[in-house]
């Protein structure tokens, strides 16, 4: 629908993915998943940022297709004794014009897996939640708002090749990882066959995908260090 331009021109991108489960120290109670998380020397100069802030940015990126242009970050450690961060303030500029602001915890009381996005354009808005995957929210500018349902009416053809079962019955989180190995399967026999791969399997990340999350930790890091200075991408 963004590609399609029935957002219009994009404006603002609100993204966020917040958890609760390391609102303690979760670390020193030989929880390993909580442990390498927190260790820098394991898992890097970024916590939450690294672990689930990557997540929301890929999502923003992924969905509306823009560039990030420049960032100011405020990372910040609540739980004492703990050296990495556990909750991420940033604001982002776009190429192009548009305006987003993303929020990455794992200190907030009352979140699982709270990911999700807002996207809004000169046409209208989408919002979806990855706790409620099998719907996407539409609010055409001047119109009445919509709810849009998995593999239900409405949808582009990219969305329903994403579904394998008959709406109303839930589909989502695990089923990601299924629509990502039958896309990179498609594209490989494409490539053995010697013939273009189906248009609506190459959607699957790629080597500059993980250099563009690693920049973003990077810059975001830089920006934090310099107390929320924009720093350019």
């Amino acid at each position: 629908m963004v590609a399609a331009g029935e957002l219009g021109e994009l404006r603002v991108v609100q993204v966020e993915y917040p958890q609760d489960w390391l609102s303690t120290r979760l670390e020193e109670s030989g929880v390993k998943q909580a442990e390498w998380r927190t260790d820098p020397q394991r898992s890097g100069p970024a916590g939450c940022l690294g672990d689930i802030g990557t997540h929301a940015y890929h999502l923003a990126r992924f969905v509306t297709g823009l560039e990030l242009e420049s960032l100011a970050a405020d990372l910040h450690t609540f739980v004492k004794g703990r050296v990495l961060d556990d909750n991420v303030h940033m604001m982002l500029r776009f190429k192009g014009g548009a305006r987003g602001m993303l929020w990455s915890s794992q200190v907030s009381p009352g979140n699982e897996n709270g990911l999700r996005l807002r996207v809004y354009g000169s046409r209208g808005g989408l919002e979806w939640s990855q706790e409620e995957p099998n719907r996407l929210l539409h609010f055409p500018l001047g119109e009445p708002s919509r709810i849009l349902t998995r593999n239900g009416p409405g949808l582009g053809e990219a969305a329903l090749a994403a579904a394998r079962i008959p709406p109303g019955h839930p589909e989502g989180y695990l089923e990601a990882f299924a629509q990502l190995y039958g896309d990179f399967a498609e594209q490989i026999r494409a490539r053995q066959a010697g013939r273009s791969a189906d248009a609506l399997a190459l959607g699957t990340p790629g080597v500059g995908d993980g250099v563009d999350g690693l920049q973003f930790i990077t810059r975001a890091l830089e920006s934090s260090q310099s107390g929320g200075a924009w720093v350019t991408f």
